[in-house]
């Protein structure tokens, strides 16, 4: 059997990419994420969004960075993703 190295994580959880919309948390910011959703009965596409809390550990970024989000463990009652990139 050959044994598996591997020097990153891969992630089962989804990935997500949003805009930083708060900072205002030591090492959490709140991501907005956006999809387009086709309505049932007239066809027409409408934007939603969502907003996530995600785990910062050094601060990093700000309001208005774009950045990808992955789901992991809970690390609180609300974060349930971590900051990618």
């Amino acid at each position: 059997m050959a044994t598996k190295n591997s020097t990153t994580k891969e992630s089962k959880g989804r990935t997500l990419q949003g805009v930083v919309v708060s900072d205002k948390m030591t090492k959490t910011v709140v991501v907005s994420v956006s999809r387009f959703v086709k309505h049932p009965l007239y066809g027409k596409y409408y934007k939603v969004s969502k907003k996530y809390k995600a785990h910062d550990e050094n601060n990093k970024y700000k309001t208005g960075d774009k950045v990808v989000i992955v789901e992991t463990k809970p690390i609180s009652k609300d974060k349930k993703f971590r900051v990618v990139e």
